[in-house]
């Protein structure tokens, strides 16, 4: 019976080893462009190996498609997810206006924090 390693153990693990690994976080979409195709994956999980010195991405799961050599439209913008209360929050935490408040979320992506923060500075 062979006994599995917890994610924890592995790290260590591969520490030792000289290998580090580190996901990347918020990956929409990667694009590999080859001469007579773009074959694109949308919403993966993504890591970076480092074995050495040498860095290595893992692209795992995602929708794949292909389409046409440089045929790829770019994404419209996405607009920070955050409520009227949470406007509303930032106006009354900062003594700003709304109209302030929303501008601060919309810089900040929608980080509440961060919008308190750069209001009150």
């Amino acid at each position: 019976m062979h006994k599995r390693m917890n994610p924890r153990e592995q790290k260590r693990m591969m520490q030792r080893m000289g290998m580090n690994m580190d996901s990347v976080e918020d990956v929409n979409q990667v694009i590999i462009r080859t001469a007579s195709k773009d074959i694109v994956i949308d919403e993966p999980e993504v890591a970076i190996l480092q074995v050495q010195g040498q860095k290595m991405y893992q692209v795992i799961g995602g929708q794949v498609s292909e389409q046409a050599p440089g045929k790829l439209t770019a994404a419209a913008p996405v607009k920070p997810a955050f409520t009227d209360e949470d406007v509303q929050l930032v106006a009354d935490q900062t003594g700003k206006s709304l109209e302030k408040a929303k501008e601060a979320l919309e810089d900040c992506g929608g980080d509440l924090a961060k919008a308190i923060l750069l209001l009150s500075s």
